[in-house]
């Protein structure tokens, strides 16, 4: 798909290229700037498209209308709907590339109006004389100056956009990222300017055409004699209605010049790309402002072990699908920031609490939970906190939608999970124990990777409800759990008599997923098969890869990956 965008970028880019080369209606400009105008108005061509898709990614009720409504009926193009990250990361990346040819050749520019400054064409030139200052071009003009400013907001987006600071300090990449608003305000600043013009009169001045009346005035010397006799003849055009004498006529293709140039600057057509998305996304803002405004009341929190906090909540009129994410916010942990987390608990027709799971990973899930917990201590605990006390207010934004709301629609999924990267799944078992049937799948295959025996019993529960529900109803093959204990210490069973079905199936080391793989294709011939994985990034490629692989069994693969957008 990125090099499918790439190749798009640079065939516009290469189409705008041509316009300007060849168009007579820039040949002024192109004589004066050279390469430099061609360059600077196809880099701006592609730094429109990309600057107004961007933002649709973001756009997530919309994506979430649109794969929950079943507008879109192809479960191939709700998949593409999944890949709303990577499609916002490729825009981002190309606006880089692009801003850097951009600005280049803005710089040559600058130089060239300077040291080309032409006083037949005035209209036509940025600077006021031959000679001047290129930088007064760059910070002393509305263009020059947010241009400028425009490029140093988008090298902090971009470095704070990197993988090393997110995951060491998320605070400066959501902070920096929110500077997009001010981007997008230089933006339709910088394109108000005019600086490049066109020519508008082409019929009555072809480029390059003769021009009788100026080589008369400019050429031809009148004897000062004559002109005391005759003064207003001296300022006389040449007559229209005679021929042209031969001194003027080169050649018998050279067209004669009716009246002098005419240039006129572009409307801002980045007014029309952005404008769009840009108020799409800002309703959007506000309709999820008005939405989450009102904070919802948490029934319990339970502490579990391996630093994970599980809250439980109620809110009116809240509805959610298993496998959607909410983003919550915390006015006393962060005035600004909120955080996405994967529902744990869906709502159902006979109770509204809804939960999470999170991760005390970081300054904000730390203080998060210092508010929730009387003692920050009870890690070893499983029980909710009955203590009298006052939560502090939570605001919910969503729900947003996911890859795994797919999960339940095949007939065989395979559902893979590394760590706390099993909070998507756990939705989805929620589900499942309060009723199968109604659901396209008919068998599950779930592997759960951890280092720590402890993380299993963040679960433990839920799985052996479900193992037995589907034991007392005669399907014990409806789903097939695997857990996978990557680090040990000698301790290899779960602690706890009621855990008894799970420790049968703990295994020791990592899966082998080719072997894996071949075992589900040869159980599930010709059929297709979802495969969902959420967890660390080594995983996910293999999984990606082999999903992609063919097999002798006819039984195909779908592989969907968990992305927060």
């Amino acid at each position: 798909f990125q090099f499918f965008w790439l190749s798009l970028n640079v065939w516009l880019f290469g189409k705008t290229f041509l316009l300007y080369n060849q168009g007579l209606q820039y040949y002024y400009l192109h004589q004066m700037l050279g390469l430099g105008l061609c360059i600077s108005r196809a880099s701006a061509s592609v730094l429109n498209l990309n600057c107004c898709l961007v933002l649709l990614p973001m756009c997530r009720v919309l994506l979430a209308f649109l794969r929950g409504s079943h507008k879109v009926a192809s479960k191939k193009t709700r998949r593409l709907l999944d890949k709303s990250k990577t499609f916002h990361v490729t825009c981002g990346v190309t606006i880089c590339i692009f801003s850097v040819l951009h600005v280049a050749a803005h710089l040559v520019n600058a130089l060239n109006f300077s040291e080309n400054y032409n006083e037949e064409f005035v209209t036509l030139n940025a600077a006021n004389y031959r000679g001047e200052d290129p930088r007064k071009l760059l910070f002393a003009t509305v263009p020059g100056l947010t241009g400028v400013i425009m490029v140093l907001v988008l090298f902090l987006m971009c470095t704070a956009s990197t993988y090393a600071i997110r995951v060491s300090n998320y605070d400066i990449f959501w902070y920096t990222h929110n500077l997009f608003f001010v981007f997008y305000m230089l933006l339709m600043l910088h394109v108000s300017g005019g600086v490049l013009k066109y020519q508008t009169n082409l019929e009555e001045h072809p480029p390059g055409c003769f021009n009788p009346n100026k080589t008369l005035r400019q050429n031809l010397t009148v004897p000062k004699t004559f002109e005391e006799l005759f003064p207003d003849y001296t300022t006389e055009p040449f007559p229209e209605d005679l021929p042209v004498p031969e001194p003027f006529v080169q050649n018998s293709f050279m067209r004669v010049c009716s009246e002098e140039p005419k240039f006129q600057s572009h409307f801002p057509e980045t007014w029309f790309w952005i404008s769009g998305p840009l108020c799409l996304y800002c309703m959007e803002r506000l309709y999820r402002y008005i939405r989450s405004n009102k904070p919802v009341t948490i029934t319990s929190v339970i502490s579990h072990p391996s630093n994970v906090l599980e809250v439980r909540m109620v809110k009116d009129d809240f509805e959610a699908r298993p496998g959607q994410y909410v983003i919550l916010h915390c006015p006393r942990v962060s005035a600004l920031e909120s955080h996405p987390f994967t529902l744990t608990m869906c709502p159902t027709d006979t109770k509204a609490t809804f939960g999470v799971h999170l991760k005390v990973v970081g300054d904000w899930t730390e203080r998060f939970r210092d508010l929730l917990l009387l003692h920050s201590n009870q890690d070893t605990e499983i029980l909710p906190i009955f203590q009298q006390r006052r939560y502090p207010k939570l605001y919910v934004d969503g729900p947003f939608g996911s890859p795994f709301e797919e999960s339940l629609n095949y007939e065989v999924s395979l559902c893979v999970a590394g760590g706390i990267g099993v909070t998507p799944f756990a939705s989805v078992l929620n589900t499942l124990l309060d009723g199968w049937k109604c659901y396209k799948l008919r068998r599950l295959y779930f592997i759960w990777v951890c280092r720590d025996i402890e993380s299993f019993r963040w679960f433990a529960d839920l799985l052996c409800m479900l193992h037995n529900k589907l034991w007392q109803e005669n399907r014990p093959d409806y789903i097939n759990i695997q857990l996978y204990l990557s680090q040990t210490d000698g301790v290899q069973k779960i602690i706890g008599e009621k855990y008894q079905a799970l420790n049968s199936r703990l295994l020791i080391g990592r899966p082998r997923w080719k072997l894996l793989f071949d075992d589900i294709a040869k159980c599930n011939r010709r059929k297709t098969i979802g495969v969902f994985c959420c967890g660390p990034n080594k995983i996910s490629k293999i999984l990606h890869k082999l999903s992609n692989s063919s097999n002798s069994y006819g039984t195909r693969f779908e592989y969907n990956k968990e992305s927060f957008s």
